[in-house]
């Protein structure tokens, strides 16, 4: 894939500050399932604080998206679930720690009643397009 291609506003359409409209690109498509904030050894980060719990769960995107070859470069989507939309700048907090706001990829924002766990606060999918050459890494391979 060369370079996404990034719409933040189409005509008649107003402009966004915390994500662009429309983001495309070509090669393979890479979706990465909503990440919690659990480490390696499936333990909780971060009970009660949306800011820790982003940053572990954009650190799971970004080794989700290694193992598929991809990197936060090749996002196009993030679909953030929130328990709480005040939780929203923690969470742009972490993402920009792994993407500049030049290059922030279609996002949409939902409040949700709860998620899998009463202690998650935050939860965040991602859909990437990698080129067809770059293959996943081999721990990446099921």
């Amino acid at each position: 894939m060369s370079e996404p291609i990034r719409i933040p506003a189409p005509d008649g359409v107003f402009p966004a500050s915390q994500y662009t409209h429309v983001v495309t690109g070509t090669g393979r498509v890479v979706a990465v399932s909503g990440q919690l904030a659990l480490d390696e050894h499936g333990e909780l980060v971060g009970e009660g604080d949306a800011g820790a719990q982003a940053r572990q769960v954009f650190e799971n995107l970004r080794r989700c998206l290694a193992a598929a070859g991809a990197t936060f470069d090749d996002v196009v989507k993030l679909t953030y679930f929130v328990t709480d939309m005040a939780h929203m700048p923690a969470i742009r907090k972490a993402r920009a720690e792994h993407m500049p706001d030049d290059r922030l990829p279609a996002a949409s924002a939902v409040q949700v009643a709860a998620l899998v766990r009463p202690e998650f606060l935050v939860e965040v999918e991602a859909l990437a397009v990698v080129p067809d050459n770059r293959a996943p890494s081999a721990s990446g391979v099921a």
